[in-house]
């Protein structure tokens, strides 16, 4: 692949008190889905983390985006896990407590 023909990007999958990143260069076009599913080739281990490469819901930057969204040199694919607890549910908890 030439340097026209590529991008350069990392996927991260963070964990409590850990994280994991993978750098990648991609054929240009590649989606945010396409790059998760590399990720787990490449060396992140999803295994009892919650998170599948394949239907978790994925962010660049902090920001939700699709399954087809085409990565940009540059950007951080994030892979999240699913929540441990509703924050609602805990904010009725909080309320419950102190009263």
């Amino acid at each position: 692949m030439s340097v026209k023909e590529s991008i350069d990007i990392s996927v991260v999958l963070a964990q409590p008190g850990q994280s994991q990143r993978v750098e990648l260069a991609v054929p240009r076009g590649t989606t945010a889905r396409a790059a998760a599913l590399l990720s787990a080739e490449a060396g992140i281990d999803y295994v009892g983390t919650g998170a599948d490469p394949a239907h978790s819901p994925l962010g660049v930057y902090s920001i939700r985006i699709s399954d087809d969204y085409p990565l940009q040199s540059g950007d951080r694919l994030e892979v999240y896990r699913p929540l441990q607890q509703d924050p609602m549910e805990l904010r009725r908890r909080r309320a419950r407590q102190k009263f």
